[in-house]
């Protein structure tokens, strides 16, 4: 039996693994585990059938006369070792990159920006936070100097009042769902901001159903009310924030009415959430991919730090602003620096000292300007400048804007290298694809949305040649002349605290406890830090910053007169690659759909499970609709689980100008009968 934590979404649950004849026979919940406390939702019940599935990578491919076949990780290695190498040789270290993996441990992450910046010397190294929450990061390292989540899971059961934005939780983060119902059966008011009829927003007080990307100037409204009615908390705002004067004079004319206009929202449920959310005590406030994922994203989530501060809810128990991220280590692979612009702990790769820091432990000089977003090393592909790409656990040919697109540019390459646990849509197009460890095959650890560090713990063997993420790159780092040092997980993890302040008082030996410790965890003694900006905010005063309404990149017209928004699923996660081969799992969602409001299916003669045809200016992908009141009129919906039936073919690459992060949660569609 061993006790392990769940590879699935970023609550960071506790599970444990029986093992019998060599495979995984049992997922039972830890019952002892803080945060699950004896619970999994169906996903981590079903975190062992893709383990074992026949689909499993056991051993190197490697493209030979337009087909993957097998080969010897001797061969393979050499392969790719060359094909960098060349890649460099011909268009100098930015001409190369790395894709890091969210759903990998810290060490597998800390190894692949390692790889990128002393191995290949470049800085272009990115991971699945710029298609989530990159914004997060952006946006509330400038208000409160920390993107992190600001309060831990456990303070929804403090709160007197939840507020929840653009998060589908009881279908993606269900744990935290079920704490949230639960508390709201209690009588604590709910309020749910999302233009979809959620489960949530159905069980809510107050579902606040806004026109897609206008949550600005709802906001905007609501602080307007909140100072017109002196619900503001003028004590905290005075000894704790700065900018004050010139917040309130930008919402001045954003009253309730001007707000309602914009958002198809009526003034009176305006006033009515700001009053329930201003005048609680302590209020909890969470979002989702439905803020980020918008041009207006990095700005959304200032402006939601604007409301908390307004309010004195930040550095409180039961309050806070708190990103719900999705992957199960998306907050670790950005604590591991897997971002083009930041070392681990978010030190700054132009910052001199930082970079000094780093090149004195691993005795090279490294590059000193940021390299390119995931993104952008596409669009560089696209243009013959990046010449060779190492993607680890990631499927950009699903999860990207303009899947279409993606596929050609990763075509393109003179080299694509995928290490990865099946033949994803990405993998398919490799030049060399290496087998990797599942989470139940290796040990490391994950970081939780509450910035909880947990352990992972090695189960079972890989199957046939598969190796650990981290022992993948270390063996290609030695093909090309410069290993990584690596000898095992906690060896890692040690460089990496060593290196990184939050992390510096963490080791295997204090993580052994359940439930781990939640940085910053500055010194071997200290208990971690449940709650983020208590004593004041980590960039001292909390900062309110002014924003405007931005509306979508791109509004309905003649041509493409819907709006397309995406989702997910509560028995799929990210691009299907592990859920999908868990049969219980797959039996409840086998394939893609659309959702569209009875009154747009009527006038086009749709009816539930009919074939329907989406089309874009970018693209189009046929599935299956349904009918249904979940979608506002003008709006249809896609889960983005299906290759078969992927809403990026046809979604908007239009880009937040700050996170970079692409609009994916809306674009102007047409939808029709096949």
């Amino acid at each position: 039996m061993t006790p392990t934590t769940c590879p699935f979404c970023a609550v960071g649950c506790g599970l444990v693994l029986d093992v019998a004849a060599k495979r995984v026979v049992a997922v039972t919940p830890d019952p002892v585990h803080p945060v699950s406390r004896g619970q999994l939702c169906a996903k981590g019940w079903n975190a062992g059938p893709f383990l074992a599935s026949p689909e499993r990578l056991r051993q190197p491919l490697l493209r030979r006369n337009g087909r993957l076949q097998p080969a010897a990780w001797s061969t393979a290695l050499a392969a790719a070792a060359e094909a960098l190498a060349a890649a460099r040789a011909e268009g100098g270290a930015d001409a190369v990159g790395v894709i890091a993996s969210a759903r990998a441990t810290n060490e597998d992450a800390f190894a692949a920006m390692k790889f990128a910046r002393a191995v290949l010397g470049t800085n272009n190294v990115d991971h699945c936070a710029r298609v989530c929450h990159a914004p997060s990061v952006a946006g509330l390292r400038r208000t409160l100097g920390s993107g992190a989540m600001t309060n831990p899971i456990a303070d929804l059961d403090e709160a007197d009042c939840l507020f929840v934005v653009g998060a589908d939780v009881t279908e993606n983060h269900t744990i935290i769902g079920g704490r949230i119902l639960a508390a709201h059966e209690r009588g604590i008011p709910l309020v749910v901001v999302d233009p979809r009829r959620t489960r949530l927003a159905r069980a809510a007080d107050l579902h606040v159903q806004l026109r897609l990307g206008t949550d600005i100037a709802l906001v905007n409204g609501m602080l307007h009310a909140i100072f017109a009615h002196g619900w503001e908390d003028g004590a905290y705002l005075a000894a704790r924030c700065e900018n004050v004067a010139a917040l309130q004079a930008s919402v001045a004319d954003w009253t309730p009415d001007a707000a309602a206009r914009v958002t198809g929202v009526t003034a009176a449920t305006i006033v009515a959430a700001a009053r329930l959310y201003a005048t609680s005590r302590r209020g909890w406030l969470a979002y989702g991919l439905g803020v980020t994922q918008h041009v207006s994203g990095t700005e959304t989530v200032i402006a939601l730090s604007n409301l908390a501060l307004v309010t004195g809810n930040v550095g409180v128990i039961g309050g806070g602003v708190n990103p719900l991220r999705g992957q199960n280590n998306v907050q670790g692979a950005c604590d591991m620096g897997a971002l083009p612009d930041v070392y681990s702990g978010y030190q700054a790769v132009a910052d001199e000292n930082a970079r000094r820091r780093f090149e004195t432990a691993w005795g090279v000089a490294l590059p000193t300007a940021p390299g390119r977003t995931s993104l952008a090393m596409q669009h560089a592909a696209h243009d013959g400048e990046l010449k060779a790409l190492v993607v680890i656990g990631q499927d950009p040919a699903v999860t990207d804007p303009g899947g279409r697109f993606v596929a050609r540019v990763l075509e393109r390459l003179d080299c694509l290298i995928v290490a990865e646990l099946f033949l994803t849509e990405t993998a398919k197009l490799a030049d060399i694809v290496l087998p990797a460890a599942s989470f139940a095959e290796k040990d490391g650890t994950f970081t939780s949305t509450e910035r909880r560090v947990q352990r992972v713990r090695r189960a079972l063997a890989p199957p046939g040649e598969a190796r650990a993420d981290w022992q993948i790159l270390d063996a290609l780092a030695a093909r090309l002349g410069r290993p990584l040092g690596f000898r095992d997980a906690a060896g890692i993890f040690a460089e990496m605290a060593a290196l990184t302040p939050s992390y510096a008082g963490m080791s295997y030996a204090r993580l052994e406890a359940r439930g781990g410790l939640c940085w910053p965890c500055p010194t071997p003694t200290h208990p971690g830090t449940p709650r983020l900006h208590v004593e004041g905010c980590v960039r001292g005063r909390g900062r309110l910053i002014p924003v405007v309404h931005t509306p979508p990149a791109e509004l309905p017209d003649a041509d493409y007169p819907l709006q397309l928004t995406t989702f997910r699923l509560h028995h799929q996660y990210g691009s299907g690659s592990m859920t999908r081969r868990a049969p219980l799992l797959e039996r409840e969602n086998p394939r893609g759909l659309v959702w569209m409001h009875a009154s747009d299916a009527a006038r086009r003669r749709i009816a539930t499970g009919a074939a329907v045809r989406v089309r874009s200016r970018r693209g189009e992908v046929t599935t299956r609709a349904v009918v249904s009141d979940d979608v506002p009129p003008g709006v249809v919906a896609m889960p983005y689980h299906f290759a078969e039936a992927s809403p990026n073919l046809v979604t908007n690459d239009a880009l937040d100008p700050i996170a970079r992060m692409p609009e994916l949660k809306v674009c102007a569609v047409a939808v029709e009968a096949c």
